[in-house]
């Protein structure tokens, strides 16, 4: 019955040996919500990772804001690129702050701009301050609260963009994916407004087929930027789904992914959206199961 006196000392020492290599590295910071750190880049001196529980979330560049190195972020820059004139300075809601990449691009590149960052994890806006270069009120605002609560707050037709990219580990936070999030948002949108969102899913791509379905029961126009393998629904990763009813200036969006996101594609012909929704069911506030329909990775993985 149990371990011996003589083996015990022994096997106390090869667990100490295996939690030495279990154990993760230690947070920089509990926020309520995340053990959040920042990761130098090894390659660039600049570069930093922001990374939330166990996934990176936001990488950012010190010196540097226009420097864009997720895909997913390079595709957000491209569509607004097209869809608006160089240096124009646009008003934008953003779901979701992470390490706040998208709004400094847009502070930098577009003089003038206005950013709203609706971000529910204080202390991760506090990480970004204090480690990652963060100045608040040159053209960017942080509301800490939940980013539904927040967009239900905003006036009408007050916002150029509303770009979604707030994250509970792999998933989208249910709440923020409906029909009803996504009326909410067109209300704040101008009428040539745009949103953008970005997701992850993995094959058969139940939750993006879903979130694509939804968006376009709301917008006449609905595009979707990820790649090929992804579209095809051969491989998992980040989608961007894009929704406006103004029609999109889809050639010039296709020069600027060409020219900063060469591995990304786009689709946009409504046969091609209502054969990847591929019938779909529209997500509710009475019917959203996004973890769920996120789960075929888990459980591969």
């Amino acid at each position: 019955r149990g371990m011996s006196a003589a083996l015990l000392p022994l096997v106390v020492a090869v667990l100490g040996v295996v939690a030495s290599f279990s154990i993760p590295e230690p947070c920089d910071v509990e926020t309520a919500y995340h053990c959040a750190r920042v990761v130098p880049d090894p390659i660039r001196d600049t570069g930093r990772t922001l990374q939330l529980d166990t996934l990176p979330h936001s990488y950012v560049d010190l010196a540097d804001p226009t420097y864009l190195q997720y895909s997913y972020i390079r595709a957000f820059a491209s569509v607004v690129d097209a869809v608006r004139a160089p240096g124009e300075a646009l008003s934008a809601l953003h779901l979701g702050g992470g390490g706040l990449t998208f709004p400094r691009y847009l502070a930098e590149t577009r003089p003038g701009a206005d950013s709203l960052v609706l971000e529910i994890d204080g202390g991760v806006i506090d990480l970004d301050v204090a480690e990652l270069g963060l100045r608040l009120g040159r053209g960017i605002q942080v509301d800490v609260q939940d980013a539904r609560v927040g967009l239900a707050a905003q006036p009408a037709r007050r916002r150029d963009v509303v770009v979604g990219d707030a994250f509970g580990g792999l998933a989208v936070p249910w709440h923020l994916t409906t029909r009803e999030t996504v009326a909410d948002i067109r209300r704040v949108l101008r009428p040539d407004g745009l949103y953008m969102v970005n997701v992850i899913d993995y094959p058969p791509l139940s939750f993006a087929r879903a979130k694509v379905a939804t968006v376009a029961a709301l917008f006449r126009h609905v595009a979707v930027v990820a790649r090929p393998s992804v579209l095809d629904g051969q491989d998992g990763g980040n989608l961007v789904i894009v929704g406006s009813n103004r029609p999109l200036p889809t050639d010039a969006i296709g020069a600027q992914l060409q020219s900063r996101a060469p591995e990304l594609d786009l689709i946009f012909r409504e046969g091609q959206i209502t054969s990847f929704a591929g019938g779909a069911r529209v997500l509710t506030d009475d019917f959203a199961p996004v973890d769920q329909l996120v789960t075929p990775f888990a459980k591969r993985s």
